[in-house]
Order: structure tokens, then C-alpha cells, then sequence
């Protein structure tokens, strides 16, 4: 069976749609954290990685909403983590606030590890030019987010990938990223989708946020 491995949603409604639109048949979903931040459809994201039962971790953005401000944010991240907090119910500040960090799962023969930025240190960015087996410990697979960079390197210890951003690309690609991990074998497959950019922009405008980060998700940056 197969699992879907993806991260960094940041309340982007429509790229994850186009990403459940475009999965096979799979087992169960992991996400690497920041289902919030960024775009303007943070309770509609919330609501459907929990209605999916996705193993979830917590990302600096999830955290920021949910009352730590201790990631420096520059002034757009900071102003789109202050319209959050005002555009999701109590329910999902906590549901925010209590993800973990780090945590480890099962699926059929193969052992999974999510973190957000590295393992043990989860507010740092790990790019896959970073990517070593050093990284790995006992899982078979580990799971990485934060940098919305796709990548993944196969290692005699196991894999360590980054399934790329959803909800905001900074490859240079502007489509939605994902990937598919074979539960039996180990395998992991890296996947693109399109999805309605324009119809996110739109609404990044009549929410009020800032317009980069309108401007950005054409450019996947």
C-alpha cells in the first residue's frame, strides 16, 4: 500500500485539493507541518488534515498561531500569522498548539520519522543539498518540511526527503508538491500538481494580506 507524504499546506485550499484529486488509492497521509500561515484558507486546511487523520507535526507557523512567538518572522510572515489567529475558532489553536514536534510511526514494514526543519532541531532549515545519513537514526524513512524545497536521497541507512511544499513552492516550481512512499518496500516518488493559483491570489487580495504573497505562488518562490 502506499502512504502520501506532504507538507507546508499554509492554508492553501485549493492546492491541497488538487493534491487529494491527484493521489491513488493510499493507506494514510503524513504532514510535515505549517497547515497554517501564508494563505487564506487556514480553518478549511486545518479541518481537512484532521478529517484525513494525518500523522501531523507542528511548524513554526502552527506554533506562531497558536500563542509562541519565539520564530523571528519578517513582517509578511508575521502579519499573515496575526490574520490567522483572528480566522480560525479555539478548537485549532489548540489542536495547533498540541501537535509535537517529532514523531515517529509504522506503516506495514517500513518506520517513519516527521520533523518540521531536522530532527531534534525543528526550526532549522535543512535543504536537500543538506540532506546526509547522518540525519537518520532508526527509521527507514525521514520526513522533512519547513524549506518548501522538494528532495529526497536514498542511503544504505534509509531515505530522507522532503515532499515540498503544498501550499507555497520555493523550488521555482509553481505546482503543488507531494510524495508517495511505498509502505512495503520503502520507496518514495516525488510528485507535482497543478492546481487554480489565480483563484488563491483572488483571495489572498479580498482577505487583505499582503500582495507578495499573491505575487509569489505564480513564481514558486
Amino acid at each position: 500500500m502506499t502512504v502520501a507524504l506532504i507538507s507546508d499546506v499554509h492554508a492553501n485550499k485549493p492546492a491541497l485539493g488538487a493534491v487529494m484529486d491527484d493521489l491513488p488509492d493510499v493507506n494514510g497521509y503524513v504532514h510535515a507541518g505549517d497547515a497554517v500561515g501564508y494563505n487564506p484558507y487556514p480553518q478549511d486546511c486545518v479541518d481537512a488534515l484532521r478529517e484525513l487523520g494525518a500523522v501531523n507535526v507542528q511548524g513554526n507557523h502552527d506554533r506562531a498561531v497558536a500563542g509562541d512567538a519565539s520564530f523571528g518572522f519578517h513582517s509578511t510572515a508575521g502579519r499573515a500569522v496575526e490574520w490567522t489567529e483572528r480566522h480560525v475558532n479555539g478548537e485549532t489553536l489548540d489542536w495547533l498548539g498540541a501537535l509535537p514536534q517529532e514523531r515517529e510511526t509504522v506503516f506495514g514494514d517500513t518506520r517513519v520519522k516527521i520533523v518540521h526543519g531536522a530532527p531534534g532541531a525543528p526550526d532549522r532549515y535543512t535543504y536537500p543539498r543538506d540532506f546526509a545519513p547522518s540525519l537518520l537514526r532508526d527509521e527507514d524513512v525521514l520526513v522533512m518540511g519547513h524549506t518548501h524545497v522538494q528532495g529526497k536521497e536514498e542511503y544504505d541507512k534509509g531515505v530522507v526527503v522532503n515532499p515540498g511544499g503544498v501550499g507555497q513552492p520555493r523550488d521555482g516550481d509553481p505546482r503543488a508538491a507531494y510524495a508517495l512512499l511505498d509502505e512495503e518496500t520503502g520507496e518514495v516518488e516525488l510528485h507535482r500538481v497543478e492546481y487554480p493559483v489565480e483563484e488563491v491570489q483572488d483571495e489572498i487580495r479580498r482577505a487583505g494580506l499582503p500582495e507578495s504573497l499573491a505575487e509569489r505562488l505564480e513564481e514558486g518562490r
